[in-house]
């Protein structure tokens, strides 16, 4: 009994609610101590999440801002996986286009979003679109990496077998850029949803940022991490549920 119990204690599942359980008891403890406004206890964030998801407050801004999620991260996805592939099996291309993914990652996020919102109005597509020129040159950059590193012996062999263009890209190729999409996937995902939370602050009348940002007028602390903690859930939720399974079905090829 005392072995199962000490196996049992071991396992992932376990050792999740177990810390989940020590991070609600420190800022329960901490709350306490301070006693502030600023850091409310969780009973009380936990009764203002319920409260707003009763009221459809939250529900209704976290779909607007996943949809705008899905959007500008599909589009990030597709044009950051058809250019890394192009520049990563081009090396003329790469030389040529390299200094504009240089430029690209070092310009901040909100200068690129005031500028969208500038340059196009504060539109459903401006906001789109700057997220999406935050995201693209990390996939680009991600996936350049992994096109350079295909198996040369792979390739020869499609072609000596007269592989297709797209039986080559799905036996040959997708299977060796697979974790260098996971990877661009799951990064992306923990960006570009803080991206999306600065467009819709600075420049939309809907959306969590923009909640965020009345709470924030209103040193309305409770309310913050509420939507914050359903924001966080949701990911979670997509990471539990479609990527892992997603990752672990691409994966059976491996021996």
């Amino acid at each position: 009994m005392n072995k199962q119990l000490r196996i049992n204690l071991h396992s992932p599942r376990v050792l999740h609610v177990l810390s989940l359980l020590l991070f609600l008891g420190l800022w329960q403890i901490l709350a306490s101590y301070l006693n502030s406004m600023a850091l409310p206890q969780p009973l009380t964030v936990a009764l203002v999440l319920r409260q707003e998801i009763a009221s459809g407050q939250l529900p209704h801004h976290l779909s607007i801002t996943l949809l705008r999620l899905l959007v500008s991260f599909g589009i990030a996805m597709l044009c950051g996986c058809a250019i890394g592939i192009a520049l990563g099996r081009n090396r003329q291309l790469d030389y040529f286009v390299d200094n504009w993914l240089v430029i690209l990652l070092n310009i901040p996020a909100l200068v690129t979003i005031i500028l969208c919102y500038i340059w196009f109005g504060l539109t459903e597509s401006s906001a789109i679109l700057a997220v999406v020129i935050n995201k693209l040159p990390n996939v680009v950059v991600t996936i350049r990496e992994g096109a350079r590193t295909l198996d040369q012996d792979l390739l020869e062999m499609a072609r000596s077998y007269h592989f297709g263009r797209r039986k080559t890209f799905r036996h040959v190729i997708w299977p060796q850029l697979h974790p260098f999409v996971m990877s661009a996937t799951r990064t992306g995902l923990a960006l570009i949803w803080k991206i999306i939370l600065v467009v819709e602050l600075l420049g939309r009348s809907d959306g969590m940022g923009y909640q965020l940002h009345l709470f924030f007028q209103l040193f309305d602390v409770a309310s913050i991490l509420a939507y914050t903690i359903a924001f966080v859930a949701v990911i979670q939720l997509i990471e539990t549920l479609l990527l892992k399974p997603l990752d672990k079905q691409s994966q059976r090829w491996r021996r």
